[in-house]
């Protein structure tokens, strides 16, 4: 078994505990002796003990003179659990392979120090790219007070989000519908403005089966459930202010909103946060980010609408995009499109994505990318 193919099993396992450890990164780690991986751990829950620590404890005595794959470097300071350096010193690894270093300034590169004080071989960069993409939401959480952003959207060839009467069931396909749930499966929170509410009625919950798992995830109860309402304009039989959905669902209003709507809300169980409003009399998406950081949210899926993906473009806060074009035209000029807000005045302003990704997914076109930090952003 050579490197990559055991850093492979720790980035499995990473994988598998996405949307399950805020505020802490997802970690994967595997313990190698003799080419045989005698050990096997990921991130607990929070407060819960880390990867390395779960995979030194499967391997026991054999992780005397064996090797530790981890995807990101071991955390070398107490905060809830001890040190993970401590726990490899004390176990014998004779050489820690990490994929990537630590992405918070404060501490990146103190635990190889540590680990390389001690004697311990240390190796870095394996399968890099693909470990920095896994924790790029705990990076960006602590680097700008706010959760990592991913919009979805999914549209047809002419670029509309749904017909000229507001029909858009469906525009892409199953196996794209099933992509889309293993994504909510993997993040935090899910966000849409009312008026996606009011026009989709959605659930915003992850429904999928074991056998369309991408990874074997552990049941959760998130990802919570987060409406973007100024005035509090909620239809009263939505999915999302029924009891079954309610008690996981945020909804922010500004402080317009009435007395009488603040009480039918939170009648229906869910929690209401009033923030206060910008100049233009409106919920500042801002402030709504830092204040789902607050409760330890690292990972924000928008989900639309037009308006509200058009502000998190106007402001500079989407980090990440996932959108499918559907080989379908329908068009009309009243149709919604999915940027809409101010936009930008000219093509060479243009936002180009980095790390562009594509596939195809039974005749829906996928195209990933990140959006790189503007100048501008708010921080």
């Amino acid at each position: 078994m050579d490197d990559r193919e055991a850093m492979r099993q720790a980035l499995d396992c990473a994988h598998a505990v996405e949307g399950r450890t805020s505020p802490r990164p997802p970690v994967g780690a595997v313990v190698v002796r003799d080419n045989v991986v005698v050990g096997k751990g990921a991130t607990s829950p929070p407060y819960g003990p880390h990867a390395e620590v779960h995979a030194l404890r499967e391997a026991g005595e054999l992780a005397r003179g064996a090797d530790l794959y981890v995807t990101l470097e071991p955390c070398c300071v107490t905060i809830h659990t001890p040190p993970c350096t401590q726990a490899i010193i004390e176990a014998g690894i004779r050489r820690v392979i990490m994929a990537t270093c630590d992405p918070n300034p404060r501490v990146c590169e103190l635990g190889i120090a540590q680990l390389r004080s001690a004697g311990i071989e240390v190796v870095v960069g394996i399968e890099e790219e693909e470990a920095r993409a896994i924790v790029r939401p705990f990076s960006t959480f602590i680097t700008r007070n706010r959760p990592y952003v991913t919009a979805k959207w999914a549209m047809t060839l002419d670029g509309k989000l749904a017909a000229r009467t507001g029909d858009s069931y469906w525009i892409s396909g199953p196996q794209a519908r099933i992509w889309v749930h293993n994504l909510r499966d993997r993040v935090d929170a899910i966000m849409v403005g009312a008026g996606t509410v009011r026009s989709d009625d959605p659930m915003l919950n992850v429904r999928l089966s074991a056998e369309q798992q991408a990874y074997a995830r552990a049941p959760r109860q998130g990802p919570a459930r987060v409406v973007f309402s100024t005035n509090g304009d909620l239809p009263i039989n939505s999915k999302l202010l029924q009891p079954e959905l309610a008690a996981g669902t945020y909804v922010f209003v500004g402080e317009s909103c009435s007395a009488e709507r603040r009480q039918r809300l939170q009648a229906c169980g869910v929690e209401l946060i009033v923030l206060p409003e910008n100049a233009q009399r409106e919920l500042d998406l801002q402030t709504v980010l830092q204040d789902l950081a607050q409760r330890g949210l690292m990972h924000v899926l928008l989900e639309g609408g037009n308006r509200l993906l058009g502000s998190a473009f106007d402001q500079g806060l989407i980090d990440h995009v996932a959108a499918f074009i559907a080989p379908k035209l329908i068009g009309g000029a009243a149709a919604y499109t999915p940027v809409g807000g101010q936009g930008l005045a000219a093509m060479r302003d243009a936002r180009i994505l980095e790390h562009v990704h594509t596939q195809i997914i039974e005749g829906d076109v996928l195209i990933e990318g990140d959006l790189p930090e503007r100048d501008d952003a708010t921080s």
